[in-house]
C-alpha cells in the first residue's frame, strides 16, 4: 500500500527515538533509585513519571504497527483507533492521580504536559480511525501529530522528572545526610 509505504522513514524515526528514550528513562531510574521515597512520592511517580513511559511505548508501538506491510488501511485504522481510545483512558487515570498525590501540586504547566496535551494527543489518534476511510491523508497526518505530540510531551516530561529530582529533592537530602552525625 502506498499510502503508508510513504510514511516509513518517519516512523523508522520517530519510534527509534522513542525506543532510545525509554532506554534512558530506565538510566534515570536507576540513577535515582538510592534516593529515600515515602507513599506519597510513589503516588506521584505513578502520576508523573510513569506517563513518559507509557507515551514512548506508545510511539515506539504506533510506529512498529504503521511500519508494518499492511495491503489495505483499515485494519492499522482499527488499531491506532483503540490505541487512542485506551490513551484517552489512560489520560483521565492520570489526571486522577495528579489530583490525589499529595507530594507536589501541579502548576499550570504540569497539567498542560501530563492531561491536557496527552488527552489531545490520543483524541486526534482515535478521531483519526474514523477519517481513515474517507480521508486517509488526514488522517495520517493526524496520526503523526499524535505520535510527535506524544513523543515531544515525554520527552518535556522526562526532562521535568529529572531537573526536579537534582535540584529540588536531592538538595534536600543532602542537607539531611550532611546534618547526621557521622561516626
Amino acid at each position: 500500500m502506498p499510502t503508508l509505504s510513504e510514511w516509513a522513514n518517519f516512523y523508522v524515526i520517530v519510534g527509534s527515538s522513542a525506543g532510545a528514550l525509554i532506554g534512558l528513562q530506565f538510566v534515570v531510574i536507576t540513577l535515582i533509585a538510592d534516593m529515600p521515597i515515602g507513599q506519597s512520592e510513589v503516588q506521584a511517580s505513578n502520576a508523573f513519571a510513569t506517563p513518559s513511559v507509557v507515551h514512548f511505548a506508545m510511539v515506539l508501538f504506533l510506529s512498529a504497527i504503521v511500519a508494518a506491510p499492511w495491503n489495505h488501511l483499515a485494519p492499522v485504522a482499527v488499531i491506532w483507533g483503540l490505541l487512542g481510545l485506551s490513551g484517552l483512558v489512560y489520560s483521565f487515570i492520570v489526571v486522577r492521580r495528579m489530583r490525589t498525590q499529595g507530594a507536589y501540586k501541579p502548576v499550570f504547566e504540569d497539567w498542560l504536559f501530563h492531561a491536557l496535551l496527552p488527552l489531545a494527543a490520543y483524541a486526534a489518534l482515535a478521531g483519526s480511525a474514523f477519517l481513515a476511510g474517507s480521508h486517509e491523508r488526514i488522517a495520517l497526518f493526524l496520526v503523526a501529530a499524535a505520535v510527535l505530540v506524544l513523543l515531544f510531551i515525554g520527552i518535556h516530561n522526562a526532562w521535568d522528572t529529572v531537573t526536579y529530582h537534582t535540584f529540588v529533592r536531592k538538595p534536600k537530602d543532602q542537607k539531611t545526610d550532611e546534618a547526621a552525625p557521622k561516626t
